[in-house]
Protein backbone atom coordinates (compact mmCIF):
# COMPACT_ATOMS: atom_id res chain seq x y z
CA UNK A 1 0.00 0.00 0.00
CA UNK A 2 2.62 2.11 0.72
CA UNK A 3 4.63 1.53 -2.40
CA UNK A 4 1.46 2.46 -4.44
CA UNK A 5 0.86 5.95 -2.35
CA UNK A 6 4.74 6.66 -3.00
CA UNK A 7 4.52 5.92 -6.36
CA UNK A 8 1.53 7.78 -7.24
CA UNK A 9 2.90 10.77 -5.01
CA UNK A 10 6.17 11.03 -7.37
CA UNK A 11 4.13 10.06 -10.42
CA UNK A 12 1.66 13.86 -10.01
CA UNK A 13 5.01 14.91 -8.60
CA UNK A 14 6.01 14.76 -12.45
CA UNK A 15 3.26 16.11 -14.02
CA UNK A 16 3.25 19.17 -11.67
CA UNK A 17 6.95 19.23 -12.26
CA UNK A 18 6.00 19.67 -16.35
CA UNK A 19 3.40 22.54 -15.50
CA UNK A 20 6.21 24.48 -12.88
CA UNK A 21 8.88 23.93 -15.78
CA UNK A 22 6.87 26.13 -18.28
CA UNK A 23 6.12 28.14 -15.92
CA UNK A 24 10.18 28.89 -14.80
CA UNK A 25 10.76 28.74 -18.99
CA UNK A 26 7.90 31.40 -19.85
CA UNK A 27 8.01 33.44 -16.54
CA UNK A 28 11.53 32.55 -14.63
CA UNK A 29 13.91 32.52 -17.50
CA UNK A 30 13.94 36.00 -18.90
CA UNK A 31 14.70 37.47 -15.85
CA UNK A 32 18.11 34.62 -15.75
CA UNK A 33 19.46 35.99 -18.85
CA UNK A 34 19.06 39.27 -17.52
CA UNK A 35 20.88 39.33 -14.70
CA UNK A 36 23.48 37.24 -16.68
CA UNK A 37 23.76 39.97 -18.36
CA UNK A 38 24.22 42.46 -15.64
CA UNK A 39 26.96 39.81 -14.74
CA UNK A 40 28.49 39.76 -17.84
CA UNK A 41 28.67 43.81 -18.31
CA UNK A 42 29.97 44.05 -14.67
CA UNK A 43 32.59 41.68 -15.54
CA UNK A 44 33.85 43.68 -18.13
CA UNK A 45 34.05 47.02 -16.33
CA UNK A 46 35.88 45.18 -13.79
CA UNK A 47 38.84 43.92 -16.58
CA UNK A 48 38.55 47.49 -18.26
CA UNK A 49 39.14 48.94 -14.36
CA UNK A 50 42.28 46.15 -13.85
CA UNK A 51 43.83 46.73 -17.38
CA UNK A 52 43.56 50.75 -16.60
CA UNK A 53 45.13 50.01 -13.21
CA UNK A 54 48.26 48.24 -14.82
CA UNK A 55 46.79 44.52 -12.96
CA UNK A 56 46.02 41.44 -15.33
CA UNK A 57 42.45 40.56 -16.08
CA UNK A 58 41.45 37.64 -14.26
CA UNK A 59 40.84 34.72 -16.98
CA UNK A 60 36.93 33.85 -17.99
CA UNK A 61 35.97 31.09 -16.20
CA UNK A 62 35.35 28.04 -18.83
CA UNK A 63 31.69 27.20 -19.60
CA UNK A 64 30.90 23.85 -19.14
CA UNK A 65 27.28 24.01 -19.92
CA UNK A 66 25.96 26.36 -22.73
CA UNK A 67 23.14 28.97 -21.89
CA UNK A 68 20.82 26.96 -23.86
CA UNK A 69 21.58 23.74 -22.38
CA UNK A 70 21.03 25.09 -18.72
CA UNK A 71 17.75 26.37 -19.76
CA UNK A 72 16.47 23.50 -21.72
CA UNK A 73 17.69 19.81 -20.85
CA UNK A 74 19.26 21.31 -17.57
CA UNK A 75 16.11 22.95 -16.02
CA UNK A 76 14.05 20.23 -17.30
CA UNK A 77 16.01 17.82 -15.20
CA UNK A 78 16.17 20.00 -12.22
CA UNK A 79 12.62 20.71 -12.16
CA UNK A 80 11.31 17.31 -12.56
CA UNK A 81 13.96 15.75 -9.93
CA UNK A 82 12.96 18.15 -7.55
CA UNK A 83 8.95 17.67 -8.32
CA UNK A 84 9.23 14.06 -8.22
CA UNK A 85 11.19 13.96 -5.06
CA UNK A 86 8.82 16.37 -3.27
CA UNK A 87 5.81 13.96 -4.46
CA UNK A 88 7.48 11.34 -3.16
CA UNK A 89 7.99 13.01 0.63
CA UNK A 90 4.36 14.23 0.44
CA UNK A 91 2.94 10.87 -0.25
CA UNK A 92 4.54 9.70 2.94
CA UNK A 93 3.54 12.34 4.71
CA UNK A 94 0.06 11.69 3.54
CA UNK A 95 0.18 8.12 4.47
CA UNK A 96 1.25 8.84 7.87
CA UNK A 97 -1.16 11.60 8.55
CA UNK A 98 -4.36 9.79 6.95
CA UNK A 99 -6.36 8.68 10.11
CA UNK A 100 -4.53 10.07 12.31
CA UNK A 101 -5.31 14.40 12.27
CA UNK A 102 -9.18 13.55 12.68
CA UNK A 103 -11.21 12.22 9.94
CA UNK A 104 -10.95 14.13 7.10
CA UNK A 105 -11.66 13.08 3.60
CA UNK A 106 -8.06 12.36 1.18
CA UNK A 107 -8.66 15.22 -0.73
CA UNK A 108 -9.69 17.73 2.17
CA UNK A 109 -6.39 16.19 3.74
CA UNK A 110 -4.52 16.50 0.66
CA UNK A 111 -5.52 20.13 0.28
CA UNK A 112 -4.32 21.40 3.75
CA UNK A 113 -0.58 19.04 3.91
CA UNK A 114 0.00 20.99 0.45
CA UNK A 115 -0.97 24.77 2.35
CA UNK A 116 1.12 23.48 5.01
CA UNK A 117 3.36 22.57 3.07
CA UNK A 118 4.11 25.35 0.87
CA UNK A 119 4.19 27.59 3.97
CA UNK A 120 6.56 25.90 5.89
CA UNK A 121 9.18 25.01 3.08
CA UNK A 122 8.61 27.47 0.70
CA UNK A 123 7.45 30.65 1.75
CA UNK A 124 8.21 30.98 5.25
CA UNK A 125 12.22 30.86 4.64
CA UNK A 126 11.77 33.27 1.13
CA UNK A 127 10.63 35.63 3.95
CA UNK A 128 14.03 35.49 5.21
CA UNK A 129 16.08 34.06 2.49
CA UNK A 130 14.43 34.44 -1.14
CA UNK A 131 15.97 33.77 -3.97
CA UNK A 132 18.51 35.16 -5.67
CA UNK A 133 19.21 34.96 -9.64
CA UNK A 134 22.34 34.86 -10.73
CA UNK A 135 25.13 37.57 -9.79
CA UNK A 136 24.00 37.94 -6.78
CA UNK A 137 25.70 36.47 -3.74
CA UNK A 138 29.68 36.07 -3.20
CA UNK A 139 30.90 32.51 -3.76
CA UNK A 140 33.09 32.84 -0.68
CA UNK A 141 29.69 32.56 1.65
CA UNK A 142 27.87 30.11 -0.15
CA UNK A 143 28.39 27.44 2.85
CA UNK A 144 27.76 30.29 5.35
CA UNK A 145 24.53 31.41 3.29
CA UNK A 146 23.08 27.52 2.51
CA UNK A 147 23.52 27.24 6.36
CA UNK A 148 21.10 29.87 7.39
CA UNK A 149 18.77 28.78 4.71
CA UNK A 150 18.44 25.27 5.91
CA UNK A 151 18.42 26.76 9.56
CA UNK A 152 15.53 29.36 8.40
CA UNK A 153 13.90 25.83 6.78
CA UNK A 154 14.79 23.51 9.18
CA UNK A 155 13.36 25.90 12.18
CA UNK A 156 9.83 26.31 9.45
CA UNK A 157 8.94 22.70 9.45
CA UNK A 158 9.38 22.26 12.78
CA UNK A 159 7.49 24.83 13.66
CA UNK A 160 4.45 23.69 11.47
CA UNK A 161 4.95 20.42 12.89
CA UNK A 162 4.74 21.47 16.24
CA UNK A 163 1.80 23.78 16.00
CA UNK A 164 -0.07 21.45 14.15
CA UNK A 165 0.57 19.08 17.29
CA UNK A 166 -0.53 22.20 19.51
CA UNK A 167 -3.32 22.49 17.90
CA UNK A 168 -4.61 19.24 18.35
CA UNK A 169 -3.77 18.95 21.69
CA UNK A 170 -5.62 22.21 22.46
CA UNK A 171 -8.82 20.60 20.31
CA UNK A 172 -10.13 18.57 23.07
CA UNK A 173 -10.60 21.87 25.09
CA UNK A 174 -10.74 24.89 23.17
CA UNK A 175 -12.68 23.17 19.90
CA UNK A 176 -11.33 22.48 16.45
CA UNK A 177 -11.61 26.25 15.11
CA UNK A 178 -10.10 28.01 18.09
CA UNK A 179 -7.53 25.74 18.53
CA UNK A 180 -6.63 26.27 14.53
CA UNK A 181 -6.39 29.31 15.20
CA UNK A 182 -3.87 29.24 18.56
CA UNK A 183 -1.31 26.88 15.88
CA UNK A 184 -1.29 29.06 13.79
CA UNK A 185 -0.90 32.19 16.36
CA UNK A 186 2.07 30.03 16.91
CA UNK A 187 3.76 29.15 13.99
CA UNK A 188 3.79 32.83 13.24
CA UNK A 189 5.25 33.32 16.17
CA UNK A 190 7.59 31.11 16.13
CA UNK A 191 8.83 32.47 12.40
CA UNK A 192 8.95 36.06 13.83
CA UNK A 193 11.39 35.54 16.13
CA UNK A 194 13.88 33.34 13.67
CA UNK A 195 13.15 36.33 11.25
CA UNK A 196 14.90 38.56 13.54
CA UNK A 197 17.05 36.25 15.21
CA UNK A 198 19.16 34.95 11.94
CA UNK A 199 21.65 37.19 10.76
CA UNK A 200 20.25 38.91 7.57
CA UNK A 201 22.05 38.39 4.43
CA UNK A 202 22.31 41.45 1.89
CA UNK A 203 24.81 40.69 -1.41
CA UNK A 204 23.10 42.35 -3.67
CA UNK A 205 25.64 44.06 -5.71
CA UNK A 206 24.89 47.87 -6.39
CA UNK A 207 23.12 48.76 -9.93
CA UNK A 208 21.48 45.64 -9.90
CA UNK A 209 17.94 46.72 -11.41
CA UNK A 210 15.06 46.24 -8.33
CA UNK A 211 12.58 45.40 -10.94
CA UNK A 212 14.30 42.32 -12.23
CA UNK A 213 15.25 41.11 -9.14
CA UNK A 214 11.62 41.80 -7.57
CA UNK A 215 10.39 39.61 -10.95
CA UNK A 216 12.66 37.00 -10.46
CA UNK A 217 11.43 36.42 -6.59
CA UNK A 218 7.88 36.33 -7.93
CA UNK A 219 8.34 33.66 -10.59
CA UNK A 220 10.27 31.49 -8.26
CA UNK A 221 7.79 31.79 -5.85
CA UNK A 222 5.02 31.21 -8.73
CA UNK A 223 6.66 28.42 -10.00
CA UNK A 224 6.73 26.55 -6.17
CA UNK A 225 2.91 27.82 -5.59
CA UNK A 226 1.84 26.11 -8.48
CA UNK A 227 4.15 22.79 -8.29
CA UNK A 228 2.07 22.38 -4.63
CA UNK A 229 -1.46 23.24 -5.51
CA UNK A 230 -1.04 20.62 -8.23
CA UNK A 231 0.30 17.89 -6.08
CA UNK A 232 -2.56 18.92 -3.38
CA UNK A 233 -5.65 18.98 -6.01
CA UNK A 234 -4.23 16.02 -8.04
CA UNK A 235 -3.38 13.46 -5.40
CA UNK A 236 -6.12 14.90 -3.21
CA UNK A 237 -8.62 13.53 -6.11
CA UNK A 238 -6.53 10.61 -7.14
CA UNK A 239 -5.97 8.87 -4.11
CA UNK A 240 -9.61 9.45 -2.68
CA UNK A 241 -11.06 7.74 -6.18
CA UNK A 242 -8.65 5.46 -5.29
CA UNK A 243 -9.96 4.51 -2.08
CA UNK A 244 -13.74 4.71 -3.07
CA UNK A 245 -13.31 2.02 -6.15
CA UNK A 246 -11.54 -0.13 -3.37
CA UNK A 247 -14.42 0.45 -0.69
CA UNK A 248 -16.97 -0.42 -3.97
CA UNK A 249 -15.03 -3.69 -4.73
CA UNK A 250 -14.72 -4.45 -0.92
CA UNK A 251 -18.83 -3.62 -0.51
CA UNK A 252 -19.40 -5.98 -3.69
CA UNK A 253 -18.00 -9.15 -2.27
CA UNK A 254 -19.64 -8.80 0.93
CA UNK A 255 -22.44 -8.16 -0.62
CA UNK A 256 -22.10 -11.55 -3.06
CA UNK A 257 -20.80 -13.45 -0.26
Amino acid sequence: MIGKILMRGMLVGLIAGILAFGFAKFFGEPSVDRAIAFEDHEHQVKQHHDMMAGKAPEPDEPELFSRDVQSGIGLFTGVMAYSAGIGGLFSLVFAYAYGRVGNMRPRTLSALLAAAGFIAVILAPMLKYPANPPSIGNPDTIVQRSNLFFAMLSISVLGMVGSIKLGRALSRTLGQWHASIAGALAFALIITVALFALPPINEVPEGFPADLLWNFRLASLGMHLLLWSVLGVVFGEWTERSLQQVGNRQTARYSLS
